[in-house]
């Protein structure tokens, strides 16, 4: 049974997918599903690997989030997503969605679409802002 977020994830087979900030917390139907739809498990951060995507698990008082990006953000290919994953309004850990839109120009990141992904979890879809775009007037 796939899960709904997997297609508007756009995640596909043979992706390789990073997962960072991993805890008990974590949706493991959402997990199972992305390990499903890409055919392989989730890579730790011990891998050498480029990767399709980062599932990045984040947490209120998980630290500073641009470090967290920027360190993603090494092993990340070129046109690769980073999905945070936020506990939902309400929920323990609950991140601002200001947070999220602070945190992510200094690493170089633009937010883009966002989703209810999981029962307790929000999706943020963040990319990498294309170089003279802004100059483009």
């Amino acid at each position: 049974m796939s899960h709904p977020a997997i297609l508007k994830m756009g995640l596909e087979a043979g992706d390789l997918v990073l997962e960072v900030g991993r805890g008990d917390d974590c949706d493991n139907e959402l997990r199972a599903a992305i390990e499903s739809c890409i055919g392989s498990s989730l890579i730790d951060s011990d891998t050498d690997d480029v990767v399709d995507a980062v599932i990045l698990w984040w947490r209120e008082d998980d630290g500073d989030l641009t470090d967290a990006f920027v360190d993603v953000l090494t092993y990340l290919s070129e046109t690769g997503p980073i999905w945070l994953m936020t506990p939902k309004v309400g929920r323990i850990g609950y991140l601002e969605a200001s947070d999220i839109q602070d945190a992510a120009p200094p690493a170089g990141l633009s937010p883009t679409t966002g989703f209810n992904a999981a029962q307790n979890w929000t999706a943020t879809k963040l990319v990498a802002r294309k170089a003279g775009k802004a100059n483009n007037k």
